[in-house]
């Protein structure tokens, strides 16, 4: 795919959504933190659901520490791994209070060296809550990115470093939303919505004209 038909795909999605975010709810960049580490193997909803009882409870490291393991559990039981997530979740805040006064950090070695948080999770964190760019690649990214063309590659980190480089410098705060949410409501995996998507003649998907 060439330079030209990338920023034509962008525009497209840029117009059609001038201003994307993240599907899971927060207010604070510890809020957020806490919900991508949830939503691991999860979705957005289900998470939504459970923070949604939890943070007005406790949405500080001290206050979540404070609830302990089993505590904790109670508000998170509903999403898939939560006694992992759990522990994980406690020991990230104990952290956060010995290591960074309580505070996310903006850097992502110090991210990645929190119990749970692994490249995606930080990359989701320093784009959202900090706003650098970065490419939080998830399955619908991986998909569409191979999918359409824009950045195919064999793996996360593969596909990741191909759109740091390959997406045009003006789309590069936002596009992974926009990726993400196309993959999610319209470039789905098992049927492709391709007769109602607004980069269809843009896309190099083989196999489109069987969804249109």
């Amino acid at each position: 795919m060439n330079k030209n038909k990338r920023t034509e795909i962008f525009t497209r999605l840029r117009a059609a959504n001038p201003a994307p975010t993240t599907e899971l709810n927060y207010t604070t960049s510890f809020e957020l933190l806490i919900a991508v580490i949830l939503s691991a193997q999860a979705t957005d909803v289900g998470v939504n659901k459970a923070t949604n009882k939890l943070f007005p409870v406790a949405n500080t490291p001290e206050a979540i520490y404070a609830l302990g393991v089993d505590g904790l559990k109670e508000y998170i039981k509903t999403i898939g791994l939560f006694n992992s997530k759990a522990e994980n979740v406690i020991k990230t805040c104990r952290l956060l209070i010995d290591r960074h006064d309580g505070k996310v950090p903006e850097k992502r070695e110090d991210l990645e060296a929190l119990p749970g948080v692994g490249r995606k999770t930080a990359n989701v964190v320093l784009n959202t809550a900090f706003g650098q760019p970065a490419m939080a690649v998830d399955t619908h990214i991986f998909r569409v990115s191979n999918r359409t063309g824009i950045a195919p590659g064999k793996n996360v980190l593969e596909v990741e470093k191909r759109l740091m480089r390959l997406v045009p410098r003006e789309f590069l705060m936002d596009a992974h939303h926009w990726l993400i949410l196309h993959g999610r409501y319209t470039c789905t995996a098992r049927k492709p919505k391709c007769g109602a998507c607004i980069i269809e003649d843009l896309c190099e998907f083989r196999h489109k004209r069987d969804y249109l």
